[in-house]
């Protein structure tokens, strides 16, 4: 199968930064509804929602439909060109004609995402196994820091990276790969309410769920659905 031109974006933009790209192709259909589906479920009204690392914006245009009434989206996006792309979708996208302001483009990292927000729900699509075991416990805090209580993060990640990492990598990036795993393995067992593998994907993800505590005594914002299995 071809690569469509914004696939060919992908490929250069991921030898130019592995950083903040860290696949050869935007996420799929499923991958793209399985990271929403806390924005399609919820079961009260206008949320505030938050894409990091939404590169050309494979999972923004799935997002957007989804957006209930009086709902606002923040994209952050560091790659410039990316951001330069995301800005014309929200600028020509059907659903945003006339209200273009309920979906913001950032040009940051989501470290460095400014103002007093919070979200009731994020979607990552950062590549957190291109970074360092302390880089990925800085932006899981930051997530943590940005959502509500009661709200969910979803994030993925590919399947088979760590056998594929062990043939072709160095034997350091195969260690900080695993360190990586860990750091995410804690924050799984302290906040997951579901995962899933999502097949139909190239390559093929897992899809994590995770959920910020409650504040003891506070009410909550509201549920998403909770995933649970693995068997999407």
């Amino acid at each position: 199968m071809a690569l469509r031109t914004m696939d060919w974006t992908f490929l250069t933009e991921a030898a130019r930064d592995p950083r903040t790209t860290g696949a050869v192709a935007p996420s799929g259909k499923a991958l793209a509804r399985a990271l929403t589906d806390p924005v399609r479920t919820w079961a009260q009204g206008p949320l505030t929602v938050l894409e990091a690392g939404a590169g050309t914006g494979a999972v923004t245009r799935a997002l957007i439909p989804q957006l209930h009434p009086g709902s606002s989206l923040d994209v952050v996006e560091a790659n410039p060109r990316f951001a330069d792309r995301l800005r014309r979708l929200v600028d020509t996208h059907p659903h945003l004609a006339g209200k273009p302001e309920r979906v913001r483009v950032h040009r940051s990292y989501v470290e460095d995402l400014p103002g007093e927000q919070r979200y009731d729900v994020i979607v990552s699509g950062l590549p957190l196994t291109n970074f360092t075991p302390d880089g990925v416990e800085a932006i899981m805090a930051r997530y943590l820091e940005l959502l509500h209580p009661g709200g969910t993060l979803t994030y993925f990640a590919y399947l088979g990276t760590r056998s594929a990492r062990t043939l072709l990598s160095s034997r350091a990036q195969t260690r900080r790969h695993r360190a990586v795993e860990e750091v995410m393995a804690s924050y799984q067992r302290r906040y997951a309410t579901g995962r899933w593998s999502v097949w139909a994907n190239l390559p093929p993800a897992r899809v994590w769920q995770l959920r910020k505590p409650c504040r003891a005594g506070r009410e909550e914002r509201g549920e998403p659905h909770a995933v649970t299995g693995t068997g999407r």
